[in-house]
């Protein structure tokens, strides 16, 4: 007799709000982005060996019934993503860096 047994969907939350694949760290936003370019679930554990086959294909199936969800989670990321970035510019301003970076050659060589 086939049993059907409703498996648990292989994303988990990580502490910093990031939604992972498996137990692995390859990101719910990587796997998404692949398959939307035309990857198919072989072609992205191939890409990233730590996935699971099954694992992928379950991650694209919620992705293909939580489309709405998902790319709502995919757009907050980004918008972090951007906020990061801003706050690494404003603190290391990437303004002359490569004249200081020179600066500090020459300081080297003439010691």
């Amino acid at each position: 007799m086939l049993l059907i047994v409703a498996q648990p969907i292989p994303i988990e939350i990580d502490v910093d709000g990031v939604a992972r694949v498996g137990k692995t760290r390859v990101t719910l936003d990587t796997v998404v982005a692949d398959f939307n370019r035309g990857a198919t679930a072989e072609e992205i554990v191939y890409r990233y060996p730590a996935l699971k086959l099954s694992d992928v294909y379950s991650t694209i199936s919620f992705y293909l019934n939580h489309q709405e969800e998902v790319a709502e989670y995919l757009q907050q990321r980004q918008q972090q993503s951007q906020e990061i970035r801003l706050v690494n510019e404003h603190k290391f301003d990437p303004q002359g860096l490569r004249d200081r970076l020179l600066a500090r050659r020459a300081e080297k060589l003439i010691c």
